[in-house]
């Protein structure tokens, strides 16, 4: 989940918007969830872009309760999630932040 995280966050998806078809050696299929829960717990990662805690001029991290509740709304296992959230969202405000620093400096 972490290489999909560096992958989807990093921007990876604008990469793959030049892309044809599917490649072979495509990092999201080669790092897709292998699990019902895992699908699951990605699919809630996607859902919470209006759930950013964001300082000035910096993202910090998802609102954890917010995301729990969704989780629990959506069924998602809630240890599972409790186990997976906080690894992507370390990726993903590492990957928002680069971004964001590299924007303001180019």
């Amino acid at each position: 989940m972490r290489a999909l995280a560096e992958w989807s966050f990093g921007g990876g998806d604008g990469y793959c918007a030049a892309c044809t078809g599917p490649c072979p050696d495509c990092p999201v299929r080669l790092n897709r969830p292998l699990t019902v829960e895992g699908w699951q717990v990605w699919d809630l990662t996607q859902r919470l872009g209006g759930q950013l805690r964001i300082a000035p001029g910096a993202v910090i991290g998802w609102d954890m309760g917010a995301a729990l509740s969704l989780a629990e709304a959506l069924g998602v296992n809630a240890l599972i999630a409790a186990e997976l959230l906080p690894e992507i969202e370390a990726v993903m405000v590492r990957k928002l932040n680069e971004q964001m620093e590299g924007r303001r400096n180019g």
